[in-house]
């Protein structure tokens, strides 16, 4: 056995430290498309610290202005099915700038916004924006990438993470100071992105094959692409849940509530990007994923009994869910693009169809139950969806196995 380990020892290291370097070593295009993608993911938590803001200057109760997410997550998910229709008869650069495009204008009119529906509409165009960009940038970094697919995934990861922990402390920075304040900032990041990519990014090539609305969803026939959607489906419940429904449980102001969540945000960027890989090397990605997801539930378990008892318990359980969030977003995503034979922007838009339901779901539903019942009632829920997912996992395993272990 020690004969055995020292004989591996310089290959493991070997290919690690090639890793290493394979992952900073990027053309200029992949950082630009990086950067834009940084910028696009600070959109989904950027309107976090101002929900309690948005609903006292609105007139809204929380569950209204939970659709803001709602709105925003339904339309990506129906959009992902229309991403590789377009985008491979435009090409991946024209794609990612219509869908900029259409962020700036969207962000630019949710500020302009005098009342909640308005506001909902507006964050429902900004969604079609975000999926045009989201699922075309992953397979854009993918093809220009240096190191191969697990690098691509896990540059794209760190843009994810780092964009999740950037936004709330961008809409707290600017949203104690106004809360339309963040929509404008956004539209300015993103304007920025914009001429960053038509600039540093050249024309991709169109794909030789046109893609039909179909095929996300005929690729989904396959039981291993088939079983990471559904898992994902679940594990966006719970993901969504802490982000959308906790600034209403921590009765801070928006400065508070985002030092919170750029915390959150910290952890699952680290651990997306420098843990999710060492332990998927040492235990496998199904295992891993197992693990996680019901520590997740563990600790939802525990957001049911803090809530309203102890805000300082629940500070502590949202930063502790960063890190388990921040693994499991990058083992979906391997899953995804390596588990089926579809094409990568095919499996990608049929993965993400399914996924981002969840996230549509979870908004609304987490406060309508507080409202109607209590926040106990909304984390218990939440964990239960979780545990759904790792046993979707658990019954689909034969089915993950080929491409994960």
């Amino acid at each position: 056995m020690t004969t055995h380990a020292s004989a591996e020892a310089p290959d493991n290291a070997s290919v690690l430290a090639e890793e290493k370097q394979s992952f900073f070593r990027q053309p200029r295009a992949v950082w630009a498309t990086a950067l834009a993608a940084v910028f696009a993911f600070m959109g989904i938590g950027l309107v976090d610290p101002i929900l309690p803001a948005i609903a006292e200057n609105l007139d809204a109760s929380p569950s209204q202005v939970s659709l803001l997410f709602t709105s925003y997550f339904l339309v990506t998910a129906v959009a992902m099915l229309v991403t590789g229709v377009i985008s491979s008869r435009i090409g991946g650069k024209r794609t990612l700038l219509l869908g900029l495009g259409l962020i700036v204008v969207f962000a630019s009119l949710a500020g302009l916004s005098g009342d909640v529906a308005t506001l909902v509409g507006f964050r429902a165009g900004w969604g079609l924006g975000n999926a045009l960009f989201v699922a075309t940038a992953l397979a854009v970094i993918v093809g220009v990438a240096s190191g191969g697919t697990a690098t691509a995934i896990i540059l794209y990861e760190a843009a994810l993470g780092l964009g999740i922990s950037l936004g709330p402390l961008l809409g707290a920075l600017l949203g104690g100071w106004q809360w339309r304040a963040p929509f404008f900032g956004t539209a300015g990041l993103m304007a920025a992105a914009f001429i960053a990519l038509a600039v540093l990014l050249p024309a991709t090539p169109k794909p030789a094959t046109r893609t039909s609305l179909r095929d996300p969803l005929r690729a989904l026939r396959h039981r291993g692409l088939r079983t990471t959607a559904s898992s994902a489906l679940f594990y966006n419940y719970g993901f969504f849940t802490i982000l959308a429904f906790t600034p209403f449980v921590l009765g801070m102001d928006a400065y508070g509530i985002g030092a919170v969540f750029f915390g959150w945000g910290l952890m699952v960027a680290v651990f997306s990007v420098l843990v999710a890989p060492v332990l998927q090397r040492r235990l496998g990605t199904t295992r891993v994923l197992l693990l996680t997801l019901g520590s997740l539930a563990l600790v939802l378990a525990g957001l049911t009994l803090a809530a309203e008892r102890s805000v300082a318990a629940v500070v502590v359980l949202v930063i502790v869910s960063g890190a388990l969030l921040g693994i499991n977003n990058t083992l979906y995503t391997e899953l995804a693009m390596g588990v089926s034979d579809a094409p990568r922007p095919v499996a990608s838009a049929g993965y993400n169809f399914v996924r981002w339901l969840g996230g549509a779901l979870a908004p609304f539903a987490a406060t309508k139950l507080a409202e109607l019942y209590s926040p106990q009632a909304t984390y218990g829920v939440a964990a239960a969806m979780v545990l759904v997912a790792a046993g979707v996992v658990l019954a689909g395993r034969a089915s993950l196995t080929q491409a994960a272990e």
